[in-house]
Order: C-alpha cells, then structure tokens, then sequence
C-alpha cells in the first residue's frame, strides 16, 4: 500500500521528561534516585535524580534472570559450576554437583536473589563470568539503558557497576513483557527443584511489597552496603501498569506504596480517535468512501500531560469498484515519541457500486468509430 502522507498530532500538555509534575509541587521522597513510569507507553509520572548513576544491587537479577529465560536451552538440565556458586551473599543453596535448570536459576535469582543461581547461570550461558557482563550491556545498550553498566551478574558491589533509576524502569519494562518473568516475579512463593539427584523445594519471594501492597505484581529487591536499599517494582490498577524504582531508599517499602498512590490517579485509558479521510473510488457511483477503525484502540495517559501523539494512515491513493461497507482498506498506526504504540485496520464505512455502462448497438458503435454524430 501507498501512505498516504497524513501524518498528525494530537495536542495535548507535554508530560515532563525529566523532572515530573509530583516534583514541580515540591513532592521528593527519602530515596538517592527515584522514578514512576507507565509501562505502555513508557511516559514518566515521577523523577528525581532518576539520570544519576548509582550502584544498584540485586535489581541487577533482573537482567541475568531475564536472559536465562530467553534461553532456548531453558529446561535443559546441567550440573552446575562448582567455582560459580562460591559466591558471597543471598544464595538459593546450590551445592556442588547440584542438577538445575535455568528455569529454576531464575527462580532462585527472583525469589531468593540467589547469587549463587546468577553465577551458575551466567557461566551456563556465556562460559564466564566477564563473558556474561558482555552479554548483559549488549542487552542493555537494546533495552536503551544509555547510563547502565554491568560488571557481575548478581549485582554484587564492583567498580564501574551502576545504572540509574530511569534504565532500571526500562529493563523493569522489558522484562515484564516476558511471560515467564512476570508469572515468577509476581509470586510470593515458587516451587523449585535442585539438587543431586534433584527434588522439589519451595522458595519465597524477597519482595515483601507483594504482600503490603495487594495491586504489586513484583519485580526485585537489592541490598549492599555501598548500593543501599534499591526497589524495583511494577503494579497494575484498572488496566493500567506502573513501574517503580528506587536506589539507596532506607524506606522503600513506604515510599513505592505512596509513589503509587500518587501515581495511579494522573493516569486514564484514553480512547484513540481520528478525523479519518475519505478515500477516492474510480468506477463507481459515487466518487469517495468514508473510512472507520475496525479496533477500538486505548492508550494510557496521563490525565491533561498527555505527551503528542501522532498518526500515520497507510491506504491505497484510490480503491476500485466495487466496494463492499466493512471491506478492509488499510490501516491507522499511532505514535509516541517516534515509536508506534497502537494501531487499527480501516474499513469502508460505506459502500460503492460500480458505475454500470450502457450497451450500444451496432449502429452505434459504428458511429461512434467513425465519429459521425
């Protein structure tokens, strides 16, 4: 199909990109670096500090527990690295000569921030542990996180490992798309099984935010000394998801639960429509067709600081005869920021006949062949 160039915005107030509204009426929050994003369309509710590069902790199992998971190799089971899982910290109790999987790796990383399960993953992936960090800033440089940099894949202190409140919401974003991420970063509990030979054994989530605050659906938790308490965390209300994140928050239990409830009113489902055009039909009884969505298309937007979105439609220049009311005919793509977020075929929300020609006789024909009147 031909586009036709009907690229348009819808005018809404800009949502701030940096600092947000909440920071404006002079709301901050007890934490070094903090962020509410929406997770659909990636607009940001809440900011502080959220550019500033700190240490992040275990929040980085969301990356390692990630790739384990989009692993094809996922329910294959091995004998894990006995080097690996002598790691210092939080540990799902690998021993050596432990049988596991990389399915179960994530669940030990996501319930009991398993260092031991990071390690022994990233070396089943990659081979080593420096391999590995490359694999993960590959992935991150993907996802966009511009000021992350990965060092260990248990987020355990090292130099040079840090990201920012804003990249830790988009890997948040990323993996949550990931159904089996979401599935085990939204339960308190998950049964595992590990061992030699292996059986099952049940393991708690860290996250205590899925028990104070019935709307959480996960993700992670982190702890070090350097890095403080960091919380990244993600809930759903009306079929809206937020995601939340602070770094070196002492009371980040509190704080995600009031970012939320500050949060979760400034943003509405919006109904996306458009003044769609009539596309020109040649051979028919009538000279054009109106057009209609096909797909009732929603976004969700903050409440007045909605950003710009823009619409492209996709059509041929001109249909033929004839057209048939409900004959789809091309389609409508929204935009935010460059980037399409929703779209819906388009329809004949009429119809044509084709122009009918009346027969000649001989005669006629004649004539007009030879052009007498």
């Amino acid at each position: 199909m031909l586009a036709l160039a009907l690229a348009v915005c819808l005018v809404f107030t800009p949502i701030l990109s940096g600092e947000a509204p909440l920071n404006r009426q002079g709301v901050s929050v007890g934490a070094k670096a903090a962020i509410v994003m929406e997770a659909e369309t990636g607009a940001v509710l809440f900011a502080q500090n959220i550019r500033e590069q700190l240490p992040m902790a275990s929040t980085t199992k969301i990356m390692t527990a990630l790739l384990a998971l989009e692993s094809p190799e996922l329910e294959e089971p091995f004998v894990v690295d006995p080097d690996a899982i002598r790691v210092e910290g939080s540990s799902m109790g690998l021993q050596e000569g432990d049988v596991v999987t990389l399915r179960d790796l994530a669940g030990g990383m996501l319930m009991a921030s398993g260092n031991d399960a990071a390690n022994a993953a990233a070396v089943r992936l990659a081979g080593t542990l420096p391999a590995f960090a490359e694999e993960m800033n590959r992935r991150a440089e993907a996802i966009g996180m511009r000021d992350t940099f990965f060092v260990t894949p248990s987020g355990l202190d090292a130099a040079g490992h840090c990201s920012t409140a804003y990249d830790m919401s988009l890997l948040a974003r990323e993996a949550l798309q990931n159904e089996d991420f979401a599935q085990m970063a939204a339960s308190k509990s998950l049964r595992l099984r590990y061992g030699n030979p292996p059986y099952d054994r049940t393991l708690s989530n860290h996250n205590r935010l899925l028990s104070l605050y019935p709307e959480a659906i996960g993700v992670k938790t982190g702890f070090t000394k350097s890095a403080g308490r960091c919380l990244v965390s993600a809930a759903q209300r009306d079929g809206i998801t937020l995601i939340c994140v602070t770094l070196n928050c002492p009371d980040d239990w509190n704080v995600h639960e009031l970012l939320y409830e500050r949060s979760f009113p400034l943003v509405s489902r919006v109904e996306l429509t458009w003044d769609l055009p009539k596309l020109p039909v040649t051979g028919g009884i009538v000279d054009q067709v109106p057009l209609r969505q096909t797909r009732q298309t929603q976004l969700p937007l903050a409440k007045g600081e909605a950003e710009g979105i823009t619409a492209e439609i996709f059509a041929p220049e001109f249909l033929y005869a004839p057209v048939l009311e409900g004959d789809i005919v091309g389609k409508i793509v929204y935009y935010k920021d460059g980037s399409p977020v929703a779209q819906s075929p388009l329809a004949a929300a009429g119809e044509c006949a084709a122009r009918t020609v009346p027969s000649l006789s001989w005669w006629e024909r004649l004539k007009a062949r030879l052009g007498w009147e």
